[in-house]
């Protein structure tokens, strides 16, 4: 009679609460920043940055509304991520 091995005991996963409440910070996190790098570089802030006044190049690409609207863009793919991480959660 030919031996099989024995299946590997299981290992306690971590509490359903514990997973919940990571994918809850996760997601809000995520959102919390996708907002902010959709809305930051179209106000007086992003205009008003001192750091930039020291870099004259830097400042007039910063300002360009090509790095604008490419950090916008971050900011949805931030949000569309923390969407359907939040959308495909399992229990496992």
């Amino acid at each position: 009679m030919p031996h099989t091995p024995e299946a590997p005991p299981r290992k306690s996963g971590s509490s359903p609460w514990l997973r919940r409440s990571d994918l809850f910070v996760r997601v809000i996190v995520r959102l919390y920043i996708g907002m902010l790098l959709v809305v930051l570089p179209w106000t007086h802030i992003w205009d008003d940055n001192h750091l930039l006044s020291y870099i004259p190049y830097l400042s007039t690409v910063a300002l360009s509304g090509v790095v604008r609207g490419v950090a916008s863009g971050l900011g949805l793919l931030n949000m569309w991520i923390a969407a359907a991480e939040a959308m495909n959660y399992r229990e496992h």
